[in-house]
């Protein structure tokens, strides 16, 4: 079965709204370019944009040498109720905007031009309680069959052992024959078997020779190459031995992991929702430069490309299926649909990841609240025995909130089929022009994480901790492998006594747990591993109450972007929290330093997703004299602070990484040094004050991009040695030649407009843009401040 790309040469245009069509290469997302409006029904949850239906088309011609094959498209995924349509046929319907389907062609296809069409309906909101994009925001292929051939998905790879390496393949096919295995290592073949299918069907168990395993520290990949009757099916795939138990916790090739993860939603900042195999590359590699080793796709499955890069930079993966099952968190979510289609999706989302080495578990959902009902319970067994059918080799987990659950069992839940209807009634007061003054009213998710704000951020783990949170939580925990503890690190040490075979995962967790949860699953197997809430920071879900300081507050609802709750910034940054939370899971040992700004006195009310507001920088010219507040993070017994070389003060440390000093700011340079318990000086870090000088630098990420490839730039204010200069504002414009400008942006949880505009405002002297190589080069990149024009070239490489 050859596979050929499909993502050119189609046309789409909104039938919300009046337009005409526009040409566009997919994967194309249609939401961000949208206008953001006050009067979004989506409001806050996909960040104020209006949502709309779309039409994409595409006419093409079946080439001559592929006129007696079978032809089936795959598309990745389309958000949401994609109808797909071929020569005005109606062909498929697939309601879950988050997993990938295949159209089959044949009965539709007619000599000369044909026409695919597909409907991505996104009018119906709310229907998201995060920005989800709208149509075709992955790829899609064309795959081509003779009447003999391998089947989709048919090639499937396990590991049985690592030591001596044993594999088994099990291959599908039409028909009956021969089929002939080739493993490959680096271009080499390492072995050769052939078979004959019976049935349609063919296992091997396979030896490898000097085999090399996959990990996180060493994540190599092997190919297996298949032929049968003239068709070849290539998989890559990697050796790795998956275990769990309670007495070892989770082994990799025998040896315990503990799982550092990040919660990531799909977006890819300036780019919308649109699946790039750059940008998940550079997203996995962020994470696992910031101690991360394991993402939870949260919530929905993740991407063939992320998939891809996991595999390549070794980095573990907990696919999760969705975020609700049969009562709506939102009145127009995939509640409607879940029922009959779950058994569907999990099949396609397990042939997706089957054969990648990188997927460790998979997650059936996210804060359901059904799971403290007798049907809930019941489903939840249905899900995981339906999972282990079809690949018992990996573990089942959902992440449940405890605390929510018992809320819901005495009437007072987060989310019911009623408080999604009144959502949706009050959205779409809030968009009626005539009903003014508006007043919102927060409900459901949006209430409570307004509680958990003004409450702090104890308030879930605290309900959690109640005995009758455990009542609502332990039968549906008995149906499944891990269990998924959702804000629950206060039950750990009460329930590894309770229930001496349970397998805990902190499924979702905050910020300032990474300390105390890495000291307990150290000493405890059965902790196999953390969440954050959130790794990267992600469009919508502004009701989670983005800290800002005022001089970039607005307090027009649609200006919010995002909740601002990443350890990596929405382009790419690492965070201060990033370092901390490197330091505390004992990834680096420090000492790194974090200010609040001396420019202002504010002190912006953080919430429970949130450990500070101070950043990495000691420029604060002409603020001299101004208290501030320093943090610095280290595994060490005692920290002291210099300014311009005098001690300020000391601290020890217990129990935390995190030690806050009240200072006075004078320009020069800080710096904190870290002791061991026997005073011996362990580490030193250093920040200085930037120079008189203020320079705009344009910086490419890599010197380099590959032809039709993305470039992400940074633009930055700095003196001339480059030190970050925070206090610099400015509005850039950015031009591009021999390329496309694909996003521009900054990284304020504030922000007027969208991402496709040419004119920005920077955010604490930055921004960012991504750009497309569409020549042979160079790209040109200048932007542009009030008074200066800074160009950049990028090469284009093969």
């Amino acid at each position: 079965m050859k596979k050929y790309d499909f993502n050119t040469g189609w046309y789409v245009k909104s039938i919300t709204r009046e337009e005409e069509p526009y040409p566009v290469r997919l994967p194309h997302d249609a939401m961000r370019t949208e206008k953001r409006t006050d009067q979004s029904m989506g409001e806050g949850n996909i960040g104020w944009f209006e949502g709309g239906d779309y039409e994409y088309c595409k006419t093409f011609t079946v080439p001559e040498e592929l006129k007696n094959k079978s032809l089936t498209l795959e598309f990745e995924s389309v958000y949401h109720n994609a109808e797909v349509y071929v020569n005005g046929e109606y062909a498929a319907f697939r309601p879950y905007g988050y997993t990938n389907f295949y159209v089959e062609l044949d009965k539709f296809l007619k000599a000369g031009e044909n026409e695919i069409k597909v409907i991505a309906r996104n009018e119906d909101q709310p229907n998201s309680r995060w920005y989800s994009g709208t149509g075709i925001y992955r790829p899609v292929w064309l795959y081509a069959a003779d009447e003999k051939h391998i089947c989709m998905n048919g090639v499937k790879i396990r590991t049985l052992k690592a030591h001596p390496a044993t594999i088994r393949i099990d291959i599908e096919v039409t028909g009956d024959g021969a089929a002939a295995i080739e493993i490959r290592k680096d271009g080499e073949t390492v072995l050769t078997q052939k078979g004959e299918t019976k049935d349609g069907k063919l296992t091997k168990e396979l030896v490898v020779p000097d085999a090399k395993l996959w990990s996180v520290e060493t994540p190599e990949l092997y190919t297996a190459r298949v032929t049968y009757a003239g068709d070849i099916c290539e998989e890559t795939f990697g050796i790795r031995k998956l275990d769990w138990n309670p007495r070892h916790g989770m082994l990799i090739n025998g040896r315990r992991v503990i799982l550092r993860g990040a919660c990531i939603h799909h977006d890819n900042g300036v780019l919308g929702a649109c699946t790039y195999p750059e940008a998940e590359e550079r997203k996995v590699r962020i994470l696992k430069e910031n101690g991360y080793n394991a993402i939870r796709s949260s919530h929905y499955p993740v991407s063939k490309y992320m998939l891809d890069a996991c595999d390549k930079l070794g980095m573990l993966m907990m696919d999760e299926y969705v975020d609700v099952w049969y009562m709506h968190k939102t009145s127009n979510d995939y509640a409607t649909y879940l029922m009959d289609w779950w058994k569907q999706d999990l099949k396609d989302m397990v042939d997706k990841d089957y054969n990648h080495p990188c997927v460790i578990m998979y997650s059936t959902g996210n804060e359901v609240a059904e799971s403290a009902q007798p049907k809930g319970i019941a489903l939840q067994r249905q899900f995981t025995d339906y999972l282990h059918s079809l690949d018992d080799s990996r573990p089942v987990s959902c992440g449940i909130n405890i605390f929510f659950n018992f809320l819901s069992s005495v009437g007072l839940g987060v989310y019911s089929d009623d408080k999604a209807k009144k959502l949706a009634e009050e959205a779409a007061k809030n968009a009626d022009t005539s009903n003014k003054p508006k007043k919102k009213k927060s409900m459901g998710s949006e209430f409570y994480n307004m509680l958990a704000v003004k409450l702090g951020c104890n308030f879930m783990k605290t309900g959690a901790a109640l005995p009758m949170s455990d009542w609502k939580t332990r039968d549906a925990y008995a149906e499944m492998d891990i269990a998924g503890y959702n804000y629950g690190l206060f039950r750990y040490k009460k329930d590894l006594k309770k229930y001496p075979k349970r397998l805990i995962l902190g499924s979702e967790t905050l910020v300032g747990d990474a300390y105390a949860f890495w000291e307990i699953a150290k000493e405890n197997p059965r902790i196999i591993g953390d969440f954050v809430w959130s790794g990267w920071d992600y469009i919508g879900e502004t009701g989670m109450g983005a800290a800002c300081y005022k001089e970039y507050y607005d307090e027009r609802p649609e200006t919010q972007m995002t909740g601002g709750n990443g350890r990596i910034t929405l382009s790419g940054k690492p965070t201060a929290e990033a370092a901390y939370t490197r330091v505390a899971l004992e990834q680096e040992a420090g000492p790194y330093l974090a200010v609040f700004p001396a420019s202002t006195q504010e002190r912006p009310q953080v919430n429970g997703w949130h450990l500070t507001m101070a950043m990495e920088s000691w420029s604060y010219h002409g603020f001299s004299g101004h208290k501030t507040v320093v943090e610095v993070y280290a595994r060490a017994a005692e920290i002291e602070l210099l300014i311009n070389g005098k001690l300020v003060g000391s601290k020890k440390l217990k129990n935390d990484c995190r030690a806050k000093f009240d200072v006075v700011y004078e320009d020069g340079d800080i710096t904190a040094v870290a002791y061991d318990k026997t005073g011996v000086e362990i580490g030193r870090r250093t920040l200085k004050t930037a120079g008189e000088a203020t320079v705009l630098r344009v910086c490419p990420e890599e010197p380099g991009v590959k032809p039709d490839g993305l470039s992400f730039i940074r633009m930055r204010y700095t003196d001339e040695e480059g030190i970050w200069k925070p206090m610099e504002r400015h509005n850039l414009t950015i031009e591009v030649e021999n390329g496309e400008l694909m996003g521009f942006g900054n990284d304020c949880p504030y922000f007027e407009g969208n991402f496709a505009q040419t004119t920005v405002p920077t955010y604490f002297a930055e921004a960012n843009a991504v750009v497309r190589a569409t020549g042979t080069g160079p790209v040109i990149v200048k932007v542009s401040d009030e008074k200066q024009t800074v160009t950049c070239e990028i090469l284009v490489t093969d």
